[in-house]
């Protein structure tokens, strides 16, 4: 069969697993005019593949089904705290997902603030404790994430004065540090002591706080590390 009785019908990005190892490669697929056939071409390392693969790209989570009346949209509401408590701006983006009628969205948000069903002020301050009970995170973590979850300011402000009344920071930076030296193998130097710190700027702690404690433990300044990582 001649050359030009073959055209190019489809290129895809695949995966071609190679005895042994597993390389990108560039496919394309040639067909026959004649009976529109279609065999694997070679790669551009020039080996043949036994089968193709076809790789389709589709979402891992459809939209929920749309709501059209306010019963429907509250019982949603329900539903998605049952699950875990939201912020007023996270209710707000669950019910818009579900609704397309914005009018509706305000008017079921409204009733669940009424019946103090979402409350920032409430959930700032149980955000609050349970980061710091829990996970042992600090303060500057802790208002980051709660920013995100688009509580305003005076609620995180007012949660976190409330919280570091009850908790101290020198005590959970140290408990964190404890378990990261349970952790290491051998001798702690210089790289352990900076990935130690890095980890504990992540967890929302302030940077002084941190070379105070680690120098109290293990009896080690830690290293200079890059000024990015110290405005973590």
């Amino acid at each position: 069969m001649k050359a030009d009785c073959f055209r190019v019908c489809d290129l895809a990005h695949v995966f071609l697993f190679m005895p042994q190892r597993i390389e990108p490669a560039f496919w394309s697929f040639a067909c026959a005019d004649t009976d529109q056939s279609c065999v694997p071409a070679t790669s551009q390392n020039g080996a043949l593949a036994s089968a193709p693969v076809f790789f389709y790209a589709f979402p891992m989570f459809g939209k929920p089904r749309q709501i059209e009346t306010e019963h429907d949209l509250y019982d949603a509401a329900i539903k998605i705290l049952m699950r875990r408590a939201h912020s007023v701006s996270e209710m707000k983006k669950a019910l818009a997902r579900r609704c397309g009628d914005e009018k509706l969205v305000q008017l079921v948000l409204r009733r669940l603030k009424e019946n103090q069903l979402v409350d920032d002020a409430r959930y700032a301050r149980q955000f609050t404790r349970h980061r710091m009970e829990s996970r042992r995170q600090g303060q500057f973590r802790i208002a980051r994430d709660l920013k995100a979850r688009g509580v305003p300011d005076r609620y995180i402000q007012s949660a976190l004065k409330e919280a570091t009344e009850d908790s101290d920071p020198s005590a959970l930076i140290r408990q964190r540090i404890d378990r990261k030296l349970r952790l290491y193998r051998g001798e702690i130097d210089d790289r352990k002591l900076a990935s130690l710190y890095r980890s504990l700027l992540a967890a929302g702690f302030p940077a002084d706080l941190i070379r105070k404690e680690v120098h109290r433990l293990t009896k080690e300044d830690v290293p200079e590390v890059d000024a990015d990582t110290e405005q973590e």
